[in-house]
């Protein structure tokens, strides 16, 4: 027992009476019963156990004898009032407590719901177009594209002039015959201006050619171009010719 207030709870719950019609008598019987039996047996009992035992005794004798002419403190009926009073507010507490312990218990008798699991969601295409939806598709496409601004970059092209330069100060130089594409590939650094260096420089030696300045000789078609400068010759003599 936890205390003497359970014990009383536990001997009046022997009685089988109602808790407002309780023997205040009959229960201080039992207690004192059952204290004098814990005593022959040699129990050991808190001190709370004896205060009530002599307090349900001086109960008894106050409910047992006459009232004084003049009494000192509460009657005996108010004292055992009280009594079955505080037992009846203990048997509540207990029957609550035993409600509540009762009830379906988190992670025993009930769980929480557990986190969402995120569903996959698995998607099977059908293409269902046919042969006409395909063209028109293809055609949109090809319509975009015709459509679409056309940005032309800007190539660096070699002036005539500038070709021209770079022969006379080759053809002032090669008193023999010379490969001008060797030249030209070792003046040459960037690739992309291979095309306009080439055109630019054959037109320019055309035209020193044509003003006597130098000499051209190709012996077959896209054959290497031999150029040096011209000699002073006399008037009928012929030019000798690179050998290979």
């Amino acid at each position: 027992m936890k205390s003497c207030l359970d014990l009383l709870l536990a001997l009046a719950r022997q009685q089988k009476v109602d808790f407002a019609k309780i023997s205040i008598l009959a229960l201080a019987d039992q207690y004192l019963q059952f204290i004098e039996a814990a005593r022959k047996i040699r129990l050991e009992l808190a001190a709370d156990y004896l205060v009530m035992a002599a307090w349900l005794a001086f109960l008894k004798s106050r409910l047992l004898l006459p009232e004084p002419a003049t009494p000192d403190g509460p009657s005996a009926e108010e004292m055992a009032t009280a009594l079955a009073n505080r037992l009846r507010r203990l048997e509540a507490i207990r029957e609550a407590s035993n409600r509540l312990m009762n009830r379906p218990q988190l992670q025993r008798d009930i769980f929480p719901r557990g986190d969402p699991e995120t569903i996959a969601e698995i998607r099977h295409p059908r293409f269902t177009a046919t042969l006409f939806d395909l063209l028109t598709a293809y055609a949109a496409q090809r319509q975009q594209r015709v459509l679409a601004s056309v940005h032309l970059a800007k190539r660096t092209v070699w002036s005539l002039s500038e070709a021209r330069a770079s022969l006379e100060r080759l053809v002032g130089m090669a008193e023999d015959w010379s490969c001008l594409d060797e030249y030209l590939m070792s003046y040459v650094v960037d690739p992309s201006q291979r095309a306009t260096v080439f055109a630019s420089s054959f037109a320019a030696a055309l035209e020193l050619v044509r003003e006597g300045e130098m000499e051209l000789n190709q012996k077959a078609a896209f054959a290497p171009l031999y150029f040096r400068k011209r000699p002073p010759q006399p008037s009928g003599a012929m030019s000798d010719l690179p050998v290979e």
